[in-house]
């Protein structure tokens, strides 16, 4: 071939791509490196559980191995931050969780937009809440609690984690559904609000599902009914708040996690990893992983990803605002 022909060629290949609108060099095989999973938690709870087995399980299809980083911060913006200023090729995921969306609606100031700065991969998989009181007391049913609200207004109150968590707006929207007047206390954990529970401190707490297994086997606390669409399959006997009826027929609260990488990721690199990380979550192996967590595997779309967060947001936004909770 003529030197002349050699640069025509490549002339025509570098047009080609311009007019596709990706760069030439994004027709670069991927990966071309091992990638990496930002954590916004620490090592060995059930979000970091989650990116390992997916990880471990999507290495393997991709040619290249996964490294887990953990960076925990208040309202995961050290991992957010990290990712979003992240090259946009899909080398750097992140972790994301309804705790990014509550992030989101709940910190007036954030150094990244969550629906601008990243690109949403596939939901990994789903978690449910449950409200739960200690066994032996006054409670024995959903209904038995709504009555006692609504009978004596100011004295229930209900038990969370920190402020500003999934579970303490859960709780918070469960009290302005239900137009209960009570009163919403966070604790600094689960084992706090156990505590708090078991010696009769608080009345009822919200919380996720897997955390509180161990306590309602060992019937030290009972369920009174689980804040998602449909009845946990750990706990089939237990109710879902929805089935109350009334103001509760909409009723759905679960928390959840996913993958997502920086904006501007080329479609063809979120496609491939959507794919992946959906193959990995259909594994036998994987499932019983995180159902042993009292996870429930949900994989998705990048737009079903992506339209799960905001849609997260919008409800959270709209819960602090309600529940006059200050931004932070």
């Amino acid at each position: 071939m003529s030197r002349r022909a050699c640069l025509g060629g490549l002339a025509g290949a570098v047009a080609g791509a311009l007019a596709s609108g990706q760069p030439a060099w994004a027709q670069a095989a991927f990966p071309a490196r091992p990638l990496r999973i930002v954590v916004p938690n620490a090592a060995g709870g059930a979000a970091d559980i989650t990116a390992r087995t997916v990880a471990q399980q999507m290495a393997g299809p991709l040619g290249q191995s996964i490294v887990i980083e953990n960076k925990p911060s208040a309202g995961g913006v050290v991992a957010g931050d990290l990712v979003a200023r992240a090259e946009p090729d899909g080398h750097t995921l992140l972790l994301v969780s309804s705790g990014t969306a509550v992030s989101a609606a709940l910190f007036q100031s954030l150094p990244f937009d969550t629906l601008k700065a990243f690109t949403p991969v596939s939901l990994l998989a789903t978690f449910d809440l449950a409200l739960v009181v200690r066994e032996g007391g006054r409670f024995k049913t959903l209904a038995d609690l709504l009555a006692y609200g609504k009978a004596n207004p100011g004295k229930l109150n209900l038990g969370t984690p920190q402020l500003g968590t999934t579970q303490h707006l859960a709780a918070e929207l469960f009290k302005v559904t239900a137009g209960l007047d009570a009163q919403t206390v966070p604790f600094n954990g689960t084992p706090a609000v156990i505590t708090a529970l078991r010696g009769g401190e608080v009345d009822a707490m919200v919380d996720i599902l897997g955390g509180l297994m161990p306590q309602i086997s060992s019937k030290a606390l009972r369920p009174l009914a689980v804040l998602g669409a449909q009845r946990a399959p750990q706990l089939p006997d237990v109710p879902a708040v929805r089935e109350s009826g009334g103001v509760f027929t909409g009723f759905n609260v679960t928390s959840w996690n996913g993958l997502a990488v920086p904006a501007r990721t080329p479609t063809a690199v979120v496609d491939r990893l959507s794919r992946e990380v959906n193959a990995a979550l259909a594994q036998p192996e994987v499932k019983r992983r995180l159902q042993d967590l009292n996870l429930n595997p949900q994989g998705s779309t990048p737009a079903q990803a992506a339209e799960h967060l905001a849609a997260d947001i919008r409800r959270w936004s709209d819960v602090i605002t309600r529940a006059r909770i200050p931004r932070q």
